[in-house]
């Protein structure tokens, strides 16, 4: 079968690049081994983070660094022999970190944000799924006035530089607007530009079926069979492109590292499990906890607990200690019922050390286009991906600077 782009990957950005392309009349195979958003798309604390300007920096004042050493914070944890592995990148990760050179990424990364909501909102309301999108903006908490004022201070900064809107509360404010979060609460910020998904995955899986709709097919097939110029195996036979999208996720590097390119790519692990309220509790909110780094986040199956970061290889065996850890300060912030879920569910965050993704033409291979790398971000800015990609393949103008995203600022 013959279609003029293969998408690779059937995440939130591959589906939202597999729809861009196929709405400019493009013909499209989308392809994946599993069903569209059914790994790390499924399992994200469902927020569109219209503040997330500044993308998760690597901690780098002593008394963090000393706190995450004994491998015991609540929010990060590691595995000793991927530690090791993954020291060259963490190095790396390191240095963008540091204050002048992270706001020098957030300059370049708002670009992205801030079209995160209109994206969002565009495709969903093509694939009658605008319903699931919820403006409720989400909340962190704080259990001392200190931490909070300073995050105010941080806010306030980011509302200057890049018109972040947010909400302070103190604990009688909080109190009101989530009355049955813990009363020991010193108040909170709520990010009112954010907005919140009832469920990840039906919206991947409904932006997938108006790619459907628009003629676009979706195949099930092993990325790692891609040969030039472009040709995947796939259970309905061989399919071939003259243009093919990596957009892979953690798993990108199947495919780049055998065409050749060593791209600094590493994994934050994470994992979620569902909960009942206890009677009659209520959360309007996602909700995060700032000292212990999990959220908690209303979902359609239950109250979804997610965890921080498990720095692990990607393939290394679920170890939900992180989960554990986490439950009984999730328990005293709200009132969880029993699980819902029987086993904790585990997706991998792919991330680059500069912290921004990988979006533009591979720098060796006429055709072939990269879409990965989004760390904390990829629900957040699939569909701003998926536009920009289609935006470069069709030679359009692109909406956004692709400049500062390429591959071979890495290489």
């Amino acid at each position: 079968m013959k279609f003029d782009v293969l998408v690779l990957g059937a995440g939130i950005v591959g589906v939202c690049a597999a729809a861009h392309l196929q709405m400019r009349g493009k013909s499209v195979a989308l392809i994946d081994r599993k069903p569209p958003g059914t790994e790390t798309s499924f399992g994200n604390g469902g927020l569109i983070q219209r503040e997330g300007v500044y993308p998760y920096a690597f901690p780098r004042d002593l008394g963090a660094l000393i706190r995450y050493a004994g491998n015991r914070a609540p929010d990060v944890r590691y595995h000793a022999a991927s530690l090791v592995r993954s020291m060259p990148f963490l190095y790396r990760y390191w240095r963008h970190s540091h204050p002048a050179r992270h706001a020098a990424i957030a300059a370049r990364y708002a670009a992205l944000i801030e079209h995160c909501l209109a994206e969002h909102h565009s495709l969903a309301d093509a694939a009658g799924a605008r319903e699931l999108i919820r403006p409720t903006g989400w909340i962190k908490v704080f259990r001392r006035a200190a931490a909070r004022d300073a995050e105010i201070r941080v806010a306030e900064r980011w509302r200057g530089e890049f018109d972040v809107g947010f909400e302070a509360l103190d604990a009688q404010a909080l109190r009101r607007l989530e009355p049955a979060l813990s009363p020991s609460l010193a108040g909170g910020l709520r990010y009112t530009d954010a907005q919140s998904v009832s469920d990840p995955h039906a919206l991947v899986a409904a932006y997938a079926r108006h790619f459907e709709s628009l003629g676009g097919r979706i195949l099930t097939g092993d990325a790692a069979t891609l040969e030039g110029e472009w040709q995947v195996r796939t259970d309905q036979g061989a399919v071939r492109a003259p243009r093919a999208v990596v957009a892979l996720g953690p798993w990108a590097d199947v495919v780049t590292r055998r065409l050749g390119y060593r791209l600094p790519l590493a994994v934050k692990r994470g994992y979620h499990m569902h909960y009942a309220a206890d009677g009659d509790a209520r959360l309007g909110h996602p909700v995060l906890d700032a000292d212990n780094g999990f959220l908690l986040a209303p979902m359609a199956r239950g109250i979804r607990l997610t965890t921080g970061a498990e720095f692990a290889g990607r393939d290394a065996p679920p170890s939900p200690r992180q989960l554990a850890a986490v439950e009984p300060f999730a328990r005293g912030l709200f009132p969880l019922g029993p699980r819902v879920d029987a086993a904790p569910w585990m997706g991998c965050r792919p991330c680059t050390p500069d912290m921004m993704p990988v979006i533009g033409p591979a720098p060796r291979h006429p055709g072939l286009w990269f879409a990965f790398g989004h760390a904390h971000h990829g629900f957040t800015l699939g569909p701003v991906t998926g536009r920009l990609i289609a935006d470069m393949i069709e030679g359009a103008r692109p909406f956004v600077d692709p400049t500062p995203f390429r591959a071979e600022r890495l290489l």
